[in-house]
């Protein structure tokens, strides 16, 4: 092979990296690009799944209820006494919401519930009427922070 030759040769395997090397910058720029698109349409949907959740329809309120257990009781009276009254077909309502469910040890049960404004001495009187002598209540108008503290948080109290 000629001197003329090797360096054609040269020149053309130099063009061809050239464009090998083009090719993928854009193949990763578009994909960069892709990935960039999509985050930001998860985190899009994601902020909007959270405001609707943070913004219920305006006649409702979250009330969160302490139902603390008689520990003078067993256990199994307790239950028995709350199927007496009537409790567990009554409470909650028809209707309304339970937004969390949970035994808090040391506590009892927490219940929080979405109620409309109308039927708070509805909740009420099913709590009075059936769970009174099983537990001890207290009733906490509460309100959703998450949204708030979360964005608190990414701008520093901004």
């Amino acid at each position: 092979m000629s001197k003329v030759d090797a360096h054609k040769l040269l020149v053309v395997v130099v063009v061809v990296v050239v464009v090998v090397a083009v090719a993928v910058a854009v193949a990763v720029a578009v994909a960069v690009a892709v990935a960039v698109a999509v985050a930001v349409a998860v985190a899009v949907a994601a902020n909007a799944s959270s405001a609707s959740a943070a913004q219920p329809a305006s006649d409702t309120f979250l009330l969160t209820i302490f139902l603390r257990r008689d520990e003078s009781k067993p256990l199994p009276k307790i239950n028995e006494q709350l199927r007496a009254q009537g409790f567990y077909k009554t409470f909650p309502p028809p209707g309304i919401k339970v937004v969390s469910w949970y035994v808090m040890m040391g506590v009892g049960q927490v219940v929080t519930l979405r109620v409309p404004a109308s039927r708070l001495r509805e909740v009420n009187r099913a709590i009075e009427n059936t769970a009174r002598g099983g537990y001890r209540t207290k009733f906490y108008p509460t309100y959703d922070y998450k949204a708030v503290a979360e964005h608190m948080r990414a701008t520093n109290g901004q």
